[in-house]
């Protein structure tokens, strides 16, 4: 039976996914083993769910649950069928002001915190990639992290849990009358685990050994504290599910147990001249109350030296040097000084290389978790091209971390490890190390092999410890269960296994596996490609950023297809790469907003936005660079054209209804899919404006806005705003005679028509050097991806050019009424509530909290929405690929729509246009909020 087919009596053909460029895109995670799965499907019912587990048994074929895809021990791919549900189940509601929150598993941790911000709570488990986590894997991994240490993990902090078993039972523990059709429905399940809670109360050794391994972080094999931990087998059950890693049931939701999310903290990094002086630091740390201490050896610090804010120490530090990162939480600055105080009166004891030095600055704070928590991507990013980073998640007892440690550095040396570093959770004894291995040969699998029997009897053998202690057993220590545990208790595992799922079809491979060599097995190649590629270890901390991740492709999956593309070519498999590159064009490049979102996020700030800028380049023909040079060179007279293009559209608008325009480009573009689609947003922009000769300030109105920056209802246009506001605050401005005939590039820098891109900004950089008077006179423009591209085009200027921009200030219109304007305002009479849209420049250029400050000025209640992200409107993207856009802003036009406001705002023509669109209530410039609410 073919699958596609099966599935379609499942699901709608839209959510179902078979195209080779799917299934190459899924075949990845964040680990370093590779399934291609046979299709990806994304259900949105617990009814589709159980139609699933049946079509699943009915035709033999494995299935695999996924979220965030940021699992590291490959438990989130398959060769079956892989349900995505990262799109779908992402609801979210919070209880008991904020003592509870009720989740589904395609939400990340972080958005989940954002829900609990308001009422100084949230989840217990805090790992570092909580951005893109999303709570399926949180829960079925048994996340922990950096401040939750055993106790506030996910297994503890779980309340009430909603399951589905393979065979299509669900329960639900918050409905007591489950526990019942629990033992009549499941009678068989129900006595097994009565029997197994009788085996560990019989053996006394086992009882012991369990209640001794959970009093650390243990995330090898499943969760046998449950058996102890709660009596009825509905709850046992329900327990086991977290940690199981998607092998025994589907977690459908949860409602967790909430923490104090303490207002007031105090962040250092302290140095020591060895890892074992760091060491010695934990427990005196630990009884002074400190939330976290994180661990990092040199090597780990180095990885990290070179980006951009490191400060200088980091830098000059002995080569035996460590460091802790320590953090202390409080409710109040007294109690967080009580605290650090306690620290600091012991610490003259400790052997330091200079006293401590904390910072309450949240900024700063954010930063130095920024460097942690960027460490093994920073690896990924400098290893050799070709090789795999692997990052393991072993725990010692705290009290013999040094020597640990010490020997573990020795098997480095012993297996050649030479680039491998350290860093951790040292206050739970947990610690991680990263490795780069090539598994291209034959010898390179050994030696991996031999490395990894070596660390199995250290961790176990020697010290007593745990080899997974936050990361889930996946495939990568499946083979070693048994050797941690011994033999009962694995015995007991495999017929837990075998009664909830004994056909093997629920991730199968993934904790019990019989393949004693599993953990080499389906490794993934990452073969060299380009510099953009070979830098990503495929983590997926990108893709919560990305406006396409719901429709085509994310920043992460454009690079996993450039590899399988290389792989393709590699192995003369002609036609699959032909269909692969054929594909790739409208999902890999076409879809690309190019926003640059994904390198804020990115701990190495791969810009995946700039890969697909330079393949447009290569796509483009000699014509087509030969005419977007003569529309360079000729801009006046297309802005012109473009102009009265909307003036008709307006009128024909104005004479055939308001959407006529919009019918008539939409049924064109059913026959020429390279038609824009007319957007009933777009105004012709009436009037021009004329500024003072004498001016302080240089305005540079965009192109946008010159020619579309028309209002509704009659108001001013963008540039008479801004002349308006500016009058108001007493400051005279400079609108050069030549404006229409310039640009800042972003039209043809992202389609990647580079030369075009390079004659307009050199031109523009000669003219402005002009109107500013050799720089005397700031520079300001009124959409802020249009200053963003001015701001970064030093590396396109020619030398005597690149002499003029470092001269000059080039501001956006935030800065401008942040520094110029507000401090020349006096009465202000403010609107209610308004809701803004940072577009993802203004993110960018590190303008979010100028934006919010401004609007708080002339609102007495300002919103960013929880949801708010790139729009996918990216210049005329949006005109183009207008799906693009509505995938971009469902999320958070849905968020909008449930309030009402007094004013919509944002900083860039085009996202007001398509959140406007999405919406249904006009965005405009934030001008417009300044202008009237100053008389």
């Amino acid at each position: 039976m073919n699958i596609a087919t099966g599935l379609k009596e499942i699901l709608p053909e839209n959510r179902i996914k078979t195209r080779l460029i799917d299934l190459v895109a899924y075949a990845s995670d964040a680990g370093f083993y590779y399934l291609r799965p046979k299709a990806v499907v994304q259900p949105i019912s617990e009814i589709e769910i159980i139609a699933l587990f049946r079509f699943s048994h009915e035709q033999q074929i494995p299935l695999t649950f996924r979220t965030g895809g940021t699992s590291l021990s490959g438990q989130a791919i398959t060769d079956g069928i892989l349900v995505d549900l990262s799109q779908y189940w992402n609801q979210v509601k919070v209880e008991e002001q904020g003592e509870l929150i009720r989740v589904q598993p395609g939400i990340t941790g972080s958005m989940v915190n954002a829900h609990l911000k308001r009422y100084q709570r949230k989840i217990g488990p805090d790992p570092s990639s909580i951005d893109a986590a999303m709570m399926g894997g949180i829960l079925s991994n048994n996340s922990s992290g950096m401040c939750c240490g055993v106790k506030l993990n996910a297994y503890h902090t779980t309340r009430y849990i909603r399951f589905i078993l393979p065979d299509g039972k669900t329960f639900n523990t918050e409905n007591k009358a489950d526990y019942r059709h629990f033992e009549q429905d499941c009678a068989p399940l129900y006595l097994k685990i009565k029997n197994i809670q009788g085996q560990m109360a019989a053996n006394k050794q086992l009882y012991k050994l369990i209640r001794q391994k959970y009093k650390t972080k243990n995330t090898v094999g499943y969760s046998l504290n449950a058996f102890i931990d709660y009596e009825h087998p509905l709850d046992v059950l329900a327990h086991l599910l977290i940690g199981a890693e998607g092998t025994l049931g589907f977690i459908a939701e949860v409602v967790m147990e909430t923490v104090p999310d303490f207002p007031f903290k105090s962040t250092a990094f302290l140095y020591f001249p060895d890892i074992y002086a760091a060491c010695q630091a934990i427990v005196p740390l630990t009884v002074s109350g400190a939330e976290a201490v994180e661990l990092m050896d040199r090597a780990s610090l180095k990885s990290i030296d070179s980006l951009k804010g490191v400060p200088d120490r980091l830098k000059t530090l002995p080569e035996s040097a460590s460091a802790l990162l320590v953090e202390f939480h409080a409710d109040n600055p007294e109690e967080l000084q009580f605290r650090k105080n306690a620290f600091l009166e012991s610490a003259a004891a400790l052997n330091m290389l200079e006293p401590p030095l904390f910072t309450e600055d949240i900024h700063e704070q954010a930063f130095l978790w920024k460097l942690r928590k960027g460490m093994f991507p920073a690896v990924g990013a400098v290893r050799a091209s070709g090789t795999t980073v692997i990052l393991e998640d072993i725990a010692f007892p705290v009290e013999q971390l040094g020597d640990a440690i010490l020997d573990l550095q020795q098997l480095f040396k012993k297996h050649q490890y030479h680039d491998a570093i350290i860093f951790g959770h040292a206050k739970d004894g947990n610690i991680h190390f990263v490795v780069t291995q090539a598994f291209h040969t034959n010898a390179e699998i050994t030696r991996y092999d031999a490395f990894m029997q070596d660390v199995v009897e250290l961790v176990v053998l020697k010290y007593n410890g745990t080899l997974k202690a936050e990361h889930g057993t996946g495939r990568n220590m499946a083979p070693f269960i048994e050797t941690e545990w011994g033999t009962d208790a694995y015995q007991i595992m495999k017929a837990l296994k075998k009664a909830i799922d004994p056909q093997n079809l629920l991730n199968p491979g993934v904790i019990i596996n019989e393949n004693k060599q599993a953990h080499i097995t389906n490794l993934k190649s990452l073969p060299s490609v380009e510099q953009e590629v070979d830098k990503c270890i495929e983590c997926g901390y990108c893709e919560h950023k990305c406006p396409s991740r719901n429709i085509t492709l994310t920043p992460r999956q454009r690079i996993v297809v450039r590899r399988e593309l290389t792989t393709l070519k590699a192995k003369g498999n002609k036609k699959e790469f032909d269909l692969l590159v054929n594909q790739y064009q409208y999902d890999g490049l076409d879809t690309c907003a190019v926003d640059g979102l994904c390198a804020t996020a990115c701990p190495v700030d791969i810009n995946t936005g700039d890969l697909v800028k330079r393949l447009r380049k290569e796509n483009h023909g000699r014509s087509a660079n030969f005419l977007a040079l003569m529309i360079a060179k000729n801009f006046a007279g297309t802005a012109y054209i473009a102009r009265l293009a909307i003036k008709a559209g307006v009128g024909i608008n104005a004479v055939f209804g308001q959407s006529a325009m919009r019918n008539i480009t939409l049924s064109v573009k059913k026959v020429i899919p390279s038609m824009p689609l007319w957007s009933n947003q777009l105004q012709d922009i009436g009037s021009v404006v004329k500024g003072d000769q004498k001016g302080q300030v240089v305005y540079f109105p965009s192109c946008i806005n010159r020619m579309m920056g028309g209002a509704k209802d009659r108001k001013k246009n963008v540039l008479q705003t801004f002349m308006s506001v500016s009058g108001k605050a007493g400051i005279k401005v400079l609108i050069p005679d030549q404006i229409n005939n310039s640009c800042c590039g972003q039209l043809f820098s992202s389609k990647g028509y580079q030369d075009a891109h390079s004659y307009t900004a050199n031109e523009t950089i000669v003219k402005l050097w002009d109107w500013t008077l050799q720089g005397k006179l700031p520079v300001v423009l009124d959409v802020s991806s249009c200053t963003y591209t001015l701001q970064h085009c030093r590396n396109i200027l020619t030398d005597s050019n690149k002499i003029y921009f470092d001269q000059m200030q080039i501001i956006d219109s935030i800065d401008y009424l942040y520094d110029y304007v507000l401090p020349g305002l006096s009465t202000v009479v403010p609107k209610d509530r308004i809701v803004l849209h940072p577009v993802c420049t203004l993110k960018k250029m590190g303008l979010e909290g100028k934006l919010f400050k401004i609007a708080s000025r002339f609102a007495n209640h300002v919103e960013i929405p929880l949801n708010s992200g790139c729009c996918g409107m990216a210049g005329d993207r949006g005109f183009l690929f207008p799906e693009l856009t509505a995938s971009a802003t469902a999320a958070e036009a849905a968020e909008v729509k449930k309030e009402n406001y007094s004013g919509y705002y944002s900083t860039a023509k085009t996202c007001e246009i398509a959140m406007s669109d999405a919406v249904g209530k006009n965005y405009e410039s934030i001008l417009y909020l300044v202008d009237e609410c100053v008389s």
